[in-house]
């Protein structure tokens, strides 16, 4: 017997006596994901505005800086390829935007900045690991960090540049640690600043190796060393988990060769403990898997935990999109203004979309590990499960009706959301994309049309006040939208994992 369709609206007393799935863990915020074995090597550049990143990028490639210039906002993909490429990923778009790979060619004229710019190129590095540009620490706000923690932790590297005249700030600081204690990879770069490196007293010398015993003059002292030492010990004391990260000195001078080496050094480590990190076959991936004796309710509590996810992550949604007007309105009037609106609210739209799309896959996978367990009998094997989501994500086109499930939502220059489906329409909203997903649920996807950047960028719109009415409103029509879409998908997948396990009772073994 199959449960009917859920009602429009829950209601407190449809949660009693619910059960809990033991995996529904919500994350609130994002951090550090853990990567599969398969995702792909990279580094991740990193650091201030003026200290050099994209020159010390381009100094490990061995490339004009000019080729590595993006839009502002925007992520830079570096990737091996025999052919040379570049392709702008815009939201609102089915296809990438080709354009030349030279230095002097011109960027196509797009509606709005895009989200990632990817440039392949024949060069040998790339072949161990990719290499991406991320926007200035000072510009990623409390989203970009939550980006970039996402693409670190799948990535495995970070590359920090620091220049010789900078410090650390306290986001930085903040960043790091968090890095730290996912245990990313983190290696530093400094450049000189504008007046070179430090500046030591006149007279100042150390004796190291020329011991006062034997009458030698000291030896001058190094600036170089002085500069990487106190950076260093400035780290250390906010930081002392990065007691181990590796430091190198690039000047004007040197081709980054050391850099280099240690690079591609740890891509063959970090290569071989994620080939080692999954066994080959999962258990239970193979043969006959019997249906319990009695399986009991478990339909009906399919039925309710179903409810019950949907609900919570709803609820967390609407507390991140609270969350987000505060610091939008907060940026309106005493930060980036209205012509800064845009790029902010889609950056916060880009993280919105990772945190429900990995609340809804957790969500997922504690369902289907707690019913199919039911049926199947605990603890569910991962081979197992990973058997079921093949037939449940078939089962979500029967049962999706005249929803798409993959699709985009852009938010228009009026305040509304409009919806784009298609082959390749969430393709272009990541900033830092990894391998194809092996979840139930195609990712949730938010981002802002170009039209709100022509609006908002127009010299005739800078109003204050109307843009605080705009981003209210423009909130509020992306968290009804959101939660309608979250309610759609968990129950396409209520009605999918039932037919499947149904199947299964039926039969008396898992058939998938």
């Amino acid at each position: 017997m199959k449960p009917g369709p859920l009602p429009a609206v829950d209601s407190p007393d449809d949660m009693a006596g619910a059960e809990l799935p033991r995996r529904d863990r919500l994350p609130v915020r994002l951090g550090v994901t853990e990567p599969r074995p398969e995702e792909p090597l990279a580094v991740i550049g990193v650091g201030p505005a003026a200290a050099g990143r994209r020159e010390v990028l381009a100094r490990l490639l061995q490339l004009d800086p000019a080729m590595l210039a993006v839009p502002a906002g925007s992520w830079l993909v570096v990737r091996h390829s025999q052919v040379p490429t570049r392709a702008a990923y815009v939201p609102g778009y089915r296809q990438p935007h080709s354009y030349g790979a030279d230095r002097l060619a011109a960027g196509p004229a797009l509606a709005r900045p895009p989200r990632r710019v990817e440039l392949s190129l024949p060069e040998p590095l790339l072949r161990h690991f990719s290499l991406v540009d991320t926007p200035d620490t000072g510009a990623l706000g409390a989203a970009g960090g939550r980006l970039l923690l996402d693409a670190a932790g799948r990535s495995g590297a970070v590359l920090f540049v620091i220049a010789a005249d900078q410090a650390f700030t306290a986001v930085e600081l903040h960043l790091l640690a968090d890095l730290a204690r996912a245990g990313v990879g983190v290696v530093f770069a400094v450049t000189p600043g504008a007046g070179g490196w430090a500046p030591v007293p006149e007279g100042a010398a150390t004796t190291e190796g020329t011991g006062a015993s034997d009458g030698s003059a000291p030896a001058p002292v190094d600036p170089v060393a002085v500069t990487v030492e106190a950076h260093r010990a400035a780290l250390l004391a906010a930081v002392p988990g990065l007691a181990d990260a590796r430091w190198f000195p690039i000047d004007a001078a040197g081709d980054g060769a050391d850099l280099r080496r240690a690079l591609v050094g740890w891509a063959a480590d970090e290569g071989l403990r994620r080939a080692s990190a999954e066994p080959p076959v999962l258990p239970g991936s193979h043969g006959r898997v019997p249906v319990v004796a009695d399986p009991g309710g478990w339909s009906e509590q399919l039925d309710r935990q179903a409810r019950s996810s949907s609900r919570r992550i709803r609820q967390h949604l609407a507390l991140e999109v609270a969350n987000i007007h505060l610091r939008v309105v907060q940026e309106i009037v005493f930060g980036v203004g209205c012509a800064g609106l845009p790029q902010l609210l889609d950056r916060e739209m880009e993280a919105l979309s990772l945190l429900a799309t990995a609340q809804c896959d957790e969500a997922v996978r504690g369902l289907v590990e707690e019913i199919a367990g039911r049926v199947f009998g605990t603890p569910l094997p991962a081979g197992v499960r990973r058997r079921l989501d093949v037939p449940v994500s078939w089962g979500l086109t029967e049962h999706r009706g005249e929803h798409e499930l993959d699709r985009v939502l852009l938010v228009t220059s009026t305040g509304g959301v409009a919806g784009l489906t298609g082959t390749g329409a969430t393709d272009t909203l990541a900033s830092y994309p990894g391998v194809a997903r092996e979840e139930v649920l195609p990712p949730v996807a938010v981002a802002l049309s170009g039209g709100c950047w022509q609006h908002w960028r127009s010299p005739g719109n800078h109003d204050p006040n109307a843009a605080r009415a705009w981003a209210q409103r423009a909130l509020r029509e992306v968290e009804l939208e959101l939660c309608r879409e979250v309610s759609r998908r968990f129950e396409v997948v209520r009605l999918s994992l039932d037919g499947v396990l149904s199947d299964a009772v039926d039969h008396g073994i898992l058939l998938a």
